[in-house]
């Protein structure tokens, strides 16, 4: 059952008892009404009765007791009796106008007869304050009920904050109950789904982090080893020279001195080769705007120079892309981490790297025709590393299948915004 089928039943159910209770009301005030009507016009029979036999003091007494409603009779004799005004129904013009008087004859008496309209407003009047009565009875219920309804039929919104506040906290699980009314039922199936999405994220946070910290252990790794295995053996090499030249500086002929000389050049220009290709690899020189297209030849070249069984192509635009270095950086790793998954993974047999300005977009495309995306979730590993990159950096990642029918090959489509230099640029590309 949904809230507004509750609310509507029970607030019903209320309504058709307090119209019960109106109605008991009001045929109980007509059943008094008719009974005292019934009994007035028994007494005026029993008056006028009484004045064909009765004598004058009988009659009078029995006409002071009569409580007839509506009429006034009194002896011809006997003064009219005093009115007394009121004030408040002058004021609402309920003040009775005072009507000729008729006498008439009955039995030796001689009787006065006038209208009575007094005691109609009497009535009228007690008839409005039981209606008042009953309507604001039923409109205090009315207001009680729908209050206490309402209440119970939002008590379960407590639930639902407190399970966002768990969340909030950081704990996996809301822990919401079961709920009878349908909207809280979606409510705390959405709430269910957010608690399910965020741990995905957490845990897609945790395996990055993991990630960020196997990479950072495998550039020092790999470090390390050039240095001790390439840069030792050079300086090594350098260091024999050095102090072979020192031992032997006076037995040496200019002949073996040039040697020596020709020795540690060639030893110092490995060690610079060596220290430009660890620089390299940690960071490329020269991500700008003019460096960005250059960068990406150099990678495309080492390897295809590589015997990797991959045929490389490359397309880069004629001028400059327009990207800073943070949105250059982005798209270098990218194509860097799409070059090294295709290499390893994909066993395909061609790949195209291109790089073009897209509207306010600076695009990276990186396309094979291997094995096609991988099993499993698509954002993991490095897909992930290479989609928060480019998140930090203010672009997108998007992932598609090349073959239509067998869902073979791969396109990676990196994208940064693309900065502009100058403000009739900016506004032409808007």
């Amino acid at each position: 059952m949904d809230l507004r089928r509750r609310l509507m039943g029970r607030l019903g159910l209320l309504l058709g008892g307090l119209l019960a209770v109106a109605m008991l009301v009001q045929l109980s005030s007509l059943r008094q009404d008719i009974e005292a009507e019934v009994a007035a016009s028994e007494r005026l029979v029993a008056t006028l009765l009484a004045a064909t036999t009765a004598s004058p003091t009988a009659l009078a007494e029995a006409l002071a007791g009569a409580e007839l409603r509506h009429l006034s009779i009194r002896p011809a004799d006997q003064p009219p009796p005093a009115t007394t005004s009121r004030g408040w129904t002058r004021w609402l013009g309920l003040q009775p106008a005072r009507s000729a008087e008729q006498q008439i004859r009955i039995g030796e008496h001689q009787l006065i007869i006038a209208p009575r309209p007094d005691s109609e407003i009497d009535e009228r009047l007690g008839d409005t304050v039981r209606l008042l009565i009953t309507l604001l009875l039923y409109s205090g219920t009315t207001l009680l009920v729908a209050w206490l309804v309402a209440d119970r039929a939002l008590r379960p919104v407590r639930d639902l904050e407190a399970g966002l506040h768990r969340l909030a906290q950081g704990e996996p699980d809301p822990a919401l109950p079961a709920f009878t009314l349908r909207e809280f039922a979606r409510v705390a199936g959405a709430i269910n789904q957010l608690a399910t999405a965020l741990q995905a994220a957490q845990g897609a946070q945790r395996e990055l982090a993991r990630q960020l910290i196997s990479v950072q252990e495998d550039e020092r790794r790999a470090l390390a080893r050039e240095l001790h295995d390439d840069m030792g053996q050079s300086l090594t090499a350098l260091n024999v020279t050095a102090a072979h030249l020192e031992r032997h500086a006076g037995q040496l002929d200019a002949a073996a001195v040039a040697d020596c000389a020709a020795d540690l050049r060639r030893d110092i220009r490995s060690c610079g080769e060596q220290l430009r290709h660890m620089l390299k690899t940690l960071r490329p020189h020269g991500l700008d705007a003019a460096g960005l297209a250059e960068s990406l030849r150099e990678l495309v070249d080492g390897w295809r120079s590589r015997e990797t069984g991959i045929e490389f192509a490359v397309e880069l635009p004629g001028a400059p892309p327009p990207v800073d270095e943070a949105g250059a950086l982005a798209l270098y790793r990218v194509v860097q981490e799409a070059l090294t998954n295709v290499v390893r993974h994909s066993g395909a047999r061609h790949c195209r790297v291109s790089l073009a300005e897209a509207g306010l977009w600076v695009e990276a495309r990186i396309v094979d025709d291997g094995q096609g995306l991988p099993a499993g979730p698509v954002r993991r590993g490095g897909l992930l590393g290479m989609a928060e990159r480019l998140d930090m950096a203010g672009g997108w990642l998007r992932l598609a299948a090349t073959g239509e029918r067998d869902g073979r090959g791969l396109c990676v489509t990196a994208r940064v915004p693309a900065r502009a230099t100058t403000a009739e640029q900016r506004g032409a590309k808007q």
